[in-house]
């Protein structure tokens, strides 16, 4: 017994529907983070990950890895840039030499506090111009919700 090809569609449409809120967030976030901070979203999401660590601050790189949605090597690679741009830095494992942690800085940490409220201002404007779209009103109460 499959899916019906009714319950398919309301699937994919329900894909369709996050995707374009997702795609209208992240583009409104972009733009404001790179012209106010220099930052992408995902040099952001990383930042913000980094930073809500119990006073550790790191995560192993496939954390990294799953908090920006990426794969291994683009994730070395991002890593790699905001390393050189001196908010992150590399720790080998004590217990695991084979396991590198990152960590966030100083440098990384106040790029992140500076960030922070145009991330958050524009996350809110975003979700309400998206709340006047009728395809995305009731996902956007849906997100404001939880």
């Amino acid at each position: 017994m499959g899916i019906t090809d009714t319950a398919v569609e309301v699937l994919a449409s329900g894909w369709r529907t996050l995707a374009a809120l997702h795609g209208h967030i992240e583009t409104c976030l972009e733009k404001e983070l790179v012209a106010g901070h220099g930052l992408t979203v995902v040099e952001y999401t990383v930042l913000d990950a980094l930073s809500r660590q119990d006073g550790t601050f790191h995560l192993r790189m496939a954390q990294v890895a799953r908090a920006a949605a990426l794969s291994p090597s683009a994730t070395t690679r991002l890593v790699n840039r905001l390393e050189d741009r001196g908010y992150l830095t590399r720790i080998i494992c004590a217990d695991d030499r084979r396991g590198i942690y990152t960590e966030l800085t100083p440098e990384g940490r106040a790029a992140y506090e500076k960030a922070r409220p145009t991330h958050d201002r524009v996350l809110a404007a975003s979700l309400e111009s998206a709340r006047e779209k009728p395809e995305l009103a009731d996902l956007v109460a849906f997100v404001e919700k939880h």
